[in-house]
């Protein structure tokens, strides 16, 4: 039996801008959940009549292949996709674009589709239909919120880190935008917006006449990703000390020098500071991690020399489930095992990952940023308040504590410095600027990031 689902959104933006930014490469990619565990075979080249889209989704601990042909093209009015192998009986997807009589558009996702297995298909229903409402929820609200952002100039930009957690969905974002971006890879190129480059030998295989408008960096090992032995330390501060001197003096080769340099870092350079509320005019802390931040930023001074303005981005835990900190502790959690660290008082700075994207959009395009950025959102947390929030997300208790001493005996100086340290974060920079954070509260964040509405 087919069932029809349809959603709306209003969007204060006319029509014709609505419909181009889901033309743009990286809409397919910005649209899709975090929660969702897709991967994208085959790309389309556009929304028009013919183009199709091969790729794969984890759905239970199967991954089933999905393609999809568009048709029925109408700019400015609707574009259309239609199953041609996956897990649906039928399934057409049609996406209208109305304009709302005050200059803004109303966009309407409906979907015709029909389960497999005849009557026992008719069974799942339910859940398919909770889950497509639960979709299109997260899809409009990323649509209308990075719609009406202000209007901003775009160029072209390089990214370094770009496969990596935040870097994949800094590049879908920024295309949306109307930027054009390129990608630094570690093998040999395999299309016109990847470049070439080893920061082990100081290489980057330029294309002739390279120019770009700003650079941004991410690239460096994962710092929760093991114990700190000492061959752990030496990777983690090769990956990020190499690779920044590697790309600013690889900027020294390009006639034309990019505007803007925004470099990766953590507010880790602060150290365990207990209560104390730490702006970009606090004191760098004592240990390994500070020490690395410290020579991590001072590597990336080594751009301003260059007159490119350079902004350090001390970022916080960015709340994604797609890995990071959260992605670590949601299995522990929908279990019903999850609760707070050690005595759970101290002090935890995170961000959402569409405020982090937003915030690096800001950071584009303020000539007067530079500098240390506390990237984190304006209302840090306790560990034992995280905790709680994160078990009423999931509707699952929060109460099984794990000791200090059981945390320092797994991960060692880590531990001390990483995952019990109190960092009170405040994002004074970006308040300067005047930046509108979308999700200020930890719950809102969550709900957000997790498809879980109140």
């Amino acid at each position: 039996m087919s069932q029809v689902f349809q959603r709306q959104v209003q969007i204060d933006r006319p029509v014709a801008d609505v419909f181009a930014w889901h033309e743009r490469p990286g809409a397919l990619a910005r649209l899709t959940p975090p929660w969702e565990q897709v991967e994208v075979i085959t790309a389309a080249r556009g929304v028009t009549d013919g183009e199709r889209v091969v790729l794969k989704s984890k759905v239970g601990p199967a991954w089933l292949t999905w393609e999809v042909a568009h048709f029925d093209y109408r700019r400015n009015e609707q574009f259309c996709d239609r199953q041609i192998q996956g897990p649906f009986a039928h399934w057409e997807h049609f996406h209208r674009f109305a304009d709302d009589g005050h200059g803004g558009c109303v966009l309407t996702d409906e979907i015709h589709y029909a389960l497999p297995g005849g009557g026992a298909g008719a069974l799942a229903a339910g859940p398919v239909e909770k889950r497509l409402e639960q979709m299109f929820r997260y899809r409009h609200a990323i649509t209308k919120s990075d719609l009406e952002l202000p209007p901003q100039a775009a160029g072209r930009v390089l990214i370094s880190g770009a496969s990596g957690l935040i870097g994949s969905a800094l590049g879908p974002f920024l295309q949306t935008q109307g930027w054009q971006v390129d990608r630094l890879v570690r093998r040999a190129s395999r299309a016109p917006d990847e470049i070439e480059w080893d920061p082990t030998t100081a290489m980057i295989n330029w294309p002739e006449r390279y120019h770009c408008d700003a650079v941004i960096h991410l690239g460096g090992a994962g710092i929760a990703d093991g114990r700190w032995t000492r061959k752990r330390r030496e990777t983690l501060e090769r990956s990020r000390i190499e690779s920044t001197r590697t790309l600013v003096n690889g900027l020294r080769q390009l006639t034309d020098l990019p505007a803007v340099f925004l470099s990766g870092s953590a507010i880790g350079i602060y150290g365990d500071r207990g209560d104390a509320v730490l702006t970009e005019q606090s004191e760098r802390g004592q240990g390994f991690l500070a020490d690395l931040c410290r020579d991590w930023e001072a590597e990336a001074d080594s751009a301003a020399t260059l007159g490119i303005r350079t902004v350090k981005l001390r970022t916080g835990l960015v709340m994604t489930p797609a890995g990071g900190a959260l992605g670590k502790l949601l299995p522990v959690f929908k279990s019903g095992l999850g609760g707070p660290l050690g005595d759970g008082n101290f002090w935890q700075s995170w961000i959402s990952i569409d405020d982090w994207l937003r915030a690096i959009r800001a950071l584009l395009g303020a000539e007067g940023a530079s500098g240390p950025v506390n990237v984190v959102a304006p209302e840090p947390v306790t560990q034992r308040e995280f905790a709680t929030v994160l078990g009423q997300v999931l509707s699952r208790p929060a109460v099984v504590p794990t000791p200090a001493f059981a945390v320092k005996l797994a991960f060692g100086q880590m531990a001390d410095e990483a995952l019990l340290a109190s960092t009170r974060v405040d994002p004074a920079a970006l308040r300067d600027l005047s930046f509108e954070f979308l999700h200020p509260s930890l719950e809102n964040a969550l709900r957000h990031v997790l498809g879980r509405p109140a």
